[in-house]
């Protein structure tokens, strides 16, 4: 299948790394905005990996999942709801700003907001 630069934003935001990580470029940077930036490849696939091990056993409902394009660049604009086997909910409001040069992933910015189960997006 042709992975657009959507497609690849969507694979990525939609916790779908193994479609989306081969189109990362090799000195890629992640600013996970008010925490850590990560900057390669391999770093970013260990949190890649790291994060699809601990969703495992937690099922995944995107409440609001909506992408825009602009030139060279995706927004994923989402709501998801982790819903653990230990019977644990979280919902977190998420941006994901992707960056493509070459039509590879040079730059990601995430925010991230956990919510209370209840509230409004």
């Amino acid at each position: 299948m042709q992975m657009t630069q959507e497609t690849v934003a969507r694979a990525f935001s939609g916790h779908r790394f193994e479609d989306a990580l081969p189109r990362l470029d090799d000195d890629v940077l992640w600013e996970l905005v008010g925490g850590e930036e990560v900057r390669g490849k391999p770093a970013v696939v260990r949190i890649c990996e790291s994060l699809a091990e601990d969703l495992t056993d937690v099922q995944t409902d995107f409440e609001q999942f909506r992408v825009i394009t602009a030139g060279e660049s995706v927004i994923v604009d989402s709501v998801a709801r982790y819903a653990g086997a230990d019977g644990s909910l979280t919902r977190v409001a998420s941006c994901d700003i992707y960056d493509f040069v070459d039509a590879r992933v040079a730059k990601i910015r995430s925010y991230n907001v956990e919510l209370t189960p209840g509230s409004p997006a």
